[in-house]
């Protein structure tokens, strides 16, 4: 009769196929419930921003407008900053795709590029909250960002694949930067200057940076 392998006393075997299907279950369902929590408070705060067209709230309104506890709100956030970030993020996301469907429309990868300047440039418009979080949440905003600069760096790839691109320019790092410069114009232009830079400005200054001469 074959021996079987020594197995060392006290090592666990291995759970049965139903109980890892039972748990993976459950995992899931707690999961779905989790997301639709936060869906919730984010959609409560959308609708008080909307009502009052300003960031000016405070959690309370959050949880009473979304019909959940206030110990609910902080099991999935910190606080309000927090709550405004996962809302910037998903705002970033959401413009990403916009901006990816506007350049899709264009062949030519200089229209493309165009086109995300442009629209990027009019959804940045003055955002105190969102000037805020970059000042005290620095490393959030980078990744908040981050759908953004992969869309652009994919649009400078392409400028650099089809010859347009600058000699020597690295096209994420030409991305990174070409972000940062419409994003910030547009949040700062017109506050105090008589003469905010318009789209026109911004994509006439930004290709002439990164655009062969």
């Amino acid at each position: 009769m074959a021996e079987k392998a020594d197995q060392p006393l006290g090592t666990p075997t291995e759970e049965p196929a139903w109980k890892q299907r039972a748990v993976e279950r459950s995992t899931q369902a707690a999961k779905r419930r989790a997301e639709q929590r936060v869906e919730r408070f984010l959609d409560a705060a959308q609708a008080i921003m909307a009502d009052k067209g300003t960031t000016d709230f405070t959690v309370q309104e959050v949880v009473d407008r979304s019909k959940q506890s206030l110990r609910s709100f902080y099991q999935h956030f910190d606080g309000k900053h927090e709550l405004l970030l996962a809302l910037f993020e998903d705002a970033m996301s959401k413009s990403a795709e916009q901006l990816r469907t506007a350049a899709a429309e264009h062949s030519d990868p200089l229209d493309r590029l165009e086109v995300a300047v442009r629209t990027l440039f009019e959804n940045s418009r003055p955002d105190p909250a969102a000037q805020r979080l970059l000042v005290s949440h620095p490393n959030e905003m980078r990744v908040a960002n981050a759908p953004l600069l992969a869309l652009f760096t994919e649009l400078m790839t392409d400028l650099d694949e089809a010859g347009l691109l600058r000699e020597g320019f690295e096209p994420r790092r030409v991305a990174a930067l070409t972000v940062q410069t419409v994003m910030s114009n547009a949040q700062s232009s017109g506050r105090t200057d008589s003469h905010p830079v318009t789209a026109d400005e911004i994509w006439d200054f930004c290709a002439k940076g990164f655009t062969l001469s």
